[in-house]
């Protein structure tokens, strides 16, 4: 199970290269608030002093400290290859041999103790510990500033060393309460938040650092780790500067669990003072100095406090839980590697051969357009209806419904149909029903067809545009690689249904203006409906004379607009006798002397003028006029409705035929017309940033996966107990 922890330093490693935290690896977070003693416990820990000291905040970046335990025969960490690239050149001697033992065999690790690396130097190695802690401090000041601000950039640092247990931890800024220096006023907040991200993983060993001197119920480590750890599965407590405490007290029940009870337990530790730092005293005296204290101050529990007993403590901890972690991880990366191939191939290869990929598109795309309208694509849509489908519903619903909804007699009232009864007889009066009337109001009632038709045709046009956005993912995904060559497109096809829309929009005119042309009253339809009525005529013998007092009410008619505004210039006929008008309209009767009421009420008229035809006014019809209006009606809607029917059949086929057709019968050839040129293809196949960008994104991460997987699969059952 020791091989568990290089693994993970493996993964790390993998996925530092990306800059991605997706995968959340198994780690130790320390965490404390400042001052703690958090570096010292790392720095005893890895056994050598070389991170940034001093009072304040001095810890200003996250710290991924990967401990690597390289014994002095490992040939896997050990390479006499790799050459320290600052040399003294002054010191190199004349002989050829003995400058090639200086400059790679000597200053390679085969024979170093402990030695260093850091992420953004690469492969550089650092054998001095204090050019560690100061290459620490020049990349803090770098990205946080010199005055105390902070970064939650991490300085990634593998440390490898014949005295250290394999352990992954991250040093974490302490909390504190009040800015100082250039620190923003919520850095309380900004240091918590950095906090929680990195405890917030479930995968991750809260090492949660307390100092001995301070009252632990008032412990913010504590307290954060409970937030994020309610149950204590994954938090282990330090205790530090045990021999700093108050005379007379001791940390035995601290120590013990009796105060605040840990599930990984607490483990206490002595830390060097500041001026055991400032004396230059060595980890190893701190160490032996911690032993004897501890076994001096708490012997019955010496064996389970220290550094020592923390190092393997943390080195088992981390193993079991890497261990248990594992599969659910292997699971993850292997979901991953199939979501980020999906998302690379979404992006397509680089473009070679630009001409091409242009034909391609072209016919992909006229191909996925003609799909669409017929139902055939690949990918149907769920959510709406487009394409050929709403095409259909635009015939058949909107289009049928709008013409089924529009009433035979609509706008004719049966004084309408009564005066031009009377305006076509002339000066006569007449025996029959005059079949001119009967033409005039149903040409009138059939050019109400042409508006809706013209209608169907602008909505089916808009839904032709509409399909280029929804014509396939395939295709959608190549015009976002290609917002130039997209845009083309759309221009193109634009331009084919505009120049198509003329022609289609004069077909439907004419469909109506042939309907009007020639009134068909030898239709078979319509021929049944005359026989009908002309057996109606011949009841007209019995009827009454006009003037019997028998009179039927005048019927409602179904009206779309108010039908007074539109025949108010068409003078009333009435049945030839005097009308005195109703008392209440005081119409303006011409005085035979020219009063001034009558000029102001009507133009300068000469004298011995009959009074005028009265106007457009409401009254019941006699039973002669009733039957005439029935007749002409019936004829009307009878009539109409055969119109109607051929209209409701013919635009949508002459819409099919004009438009729709034809722009798929000629979309391919005109895309390749207008857009298959050699010099236009360099310009239109030039990929937005983004998308080039996010590629590259794509492709490096699903490399770190599949690497990630390929060394997780190395791991064999032997290797988990």
């Amino acid at each position: 199970m020791e091989a568990l922890i290089p693994v993970i330093n493996k993964l790390q490693d993998v996925f530092n290269t990306v800059g991605a935290d997706a995968i959340q690896l198994p780690q130790i977070i320390v965490l404390g608030t400042q001052s703690s003693g958090k570096s010292s416990v790392i720095e005893s820990l890895v056994g050598r002093s070389f991170l940034p000291r001093g009072p304040g905040i001095v810890t200003r970046r996250p710290l991924v400290l990967q401990l690597v335990y390289s014994p002095k025969d490992s040939k896997e960490h050990r390479s006499a290859e790799e050459v320290y690239r600052h040399q003294e050149t002054e010191n190199l001697s004349w002989n050829p041999l003995v400058q090639l033992s200086q400059t790679v065999f000597s200053k390679g690790t085969i024979n170093l103790e402990e030695w260093g690396k850091f992420l953004h130097t690469k492969e550089r190695i650092h054998a001095n510990f204090d050019e560690i802690r100061q290459e620490i401090e020049r990349e803090t000041d770098r990205m946080a500033g010199s005055n105390k601000g902070i970064c939650p950039e991490p300085i990634n640092l593998k440390i490898y060393s014949t005295r250290v247990v394999n352990l992954t931890l991250v040093d974490l800024p302490g909390v504190t309460k009040v800015p100082i220096g250039d620190q923003p006023e919520d850095i309380e907040s900004q240091i918590r938040n950095l906090i929680i991200k990195y405890i917030s993983n479930p995968n991750s060993i809260i090492l949660a650092v307390t100092a001995a001197n301070t009252d632990m119920a008032t412990s913010e480590a504590i307290k954060m780790a409970k937030e994020v750890d309610p149950d204590g599965r994954r938090t282990l407590a330090v205790v530090t500067k045990l021999d700093l405490m108050d005379a007379g007290t001791d940390a035995i029940d601290i120590l013990c669990g009796r105060v605040i009870p840990v599930k990984l337990g607490i483990i206490g530790v002595v830390n060097r003072s500041q001026q055991d730092i400032i004396d230059k005293k060595t980890i190893e005296d701190a160490l032996k100095d911690e032993a004897t204290y501890l076994q001096r101050k708490y012997p019955t529990i010496a064996t389970r406090n220290g550094t020592p007993y923390l190092a393997k403590t943390l080195n088992r901890l981390l193993m079991h839980h890497i261990r248990d972690c594992l599969p659910e991880l292997k699971v993850r990366v292997n979901v991953m590697i199939s979501q980020f191939q999906s998302l690379l191939n979404s992006y397509g290869e680089d473009v070679s051969d630009k001409s091409q990929t242009l034909l391609q598109i072209i016919t992909k795309f006229a191909s996925a357009y003609c799909s669409t309208i017929e139902g055939t694509a690949r990918n149907i849509e769920t959510t709406e209806l487009c394409g050929g489908a709403r095409i259909c519903y635009i015939f058949h619903e909107t289009f049928g419904r709008t013409l089924d909804s529009i009433h035979p007699l609509v706008g004719l009232s049966r004084m309408d149909i009564l005066t031009a009864i009377r305006n076509a007889t002339g000066p006569r009066p007449a025996l029959f029903v005059p079949e001119v009337s009967f033409e005039l109001l149903v040409k009138r009632q059939i050019r109400r067809l042409e508006d809706p038709s013209l209608r169907c045709v602008e909505l089916v046009h808009e839904e032709m545009q509409r399909i280029v956005q929804h014509c396939g993912t395939e295709v959608q995904q190549e015009m976002q690689r290609f917002p130039r060559l997209h845009q083309r497109i759309v221009d193109v096809v634009t331009q084919l249904l505009r120049t198509r829309l003329p022609a289609t929009n004069s077909m439907v005119e004419n469909l109506v203006a042939i309907e009007l042309a020639y009134i068909n009253t030898k239709h078979p339809d319509f021929h049944r409906e005359a026989a009908l009525v002309s057996g109606l005529l011949k009841s007209t013998d019995g009827l009454v004379e006009e003037h019997s007092p028998m009179y039927r009410q005048k019927t409602p008619r179904p009206t779309s607009t108010p039908v007074s505004t539109l025949f108010k210039h068409i003078p009333a006929i009435t049945d030839g006798h005097d009308r005195s008008p109703p008392s209440n309209e005081s119409p303006a009767t011409p005085q035979v002397n020219g009063s001034p009421e009558n000029k102001a009420m009507t133009p300068q008229k000469p004298v011995n003028l009959l009074p005028e035809v009265p106007s457009h006014t409401s009254r019941k019809l006699s039973d002669r006029e009733q039957h005439d209006c029935d007749v002409i009606e019936r004829l009307i809607k009878s009539y109409f409705y055969i119109v109607r029917k051929s209209i409701k059949d013919s635009v949508p086929k002459a819409v099919m035929h004009f438009l729709v057709n034809f722009v798929k019968d000629n979309l391919q050839s005109e895309l390749v017309t207008h857009l298959y040129k050699s010099d236009q293809a360099e310009n239109m196949l030039n990929e937005s940033e983004h998308i080039a960008q996010r590629r590259k994104e794509a492709a490096d991460m699903l490399k770190a996966l599949q690497r990630a997987s390929q060394i997780i699969s190395e791991i064999r059952e032997t290797h988990m107990w």
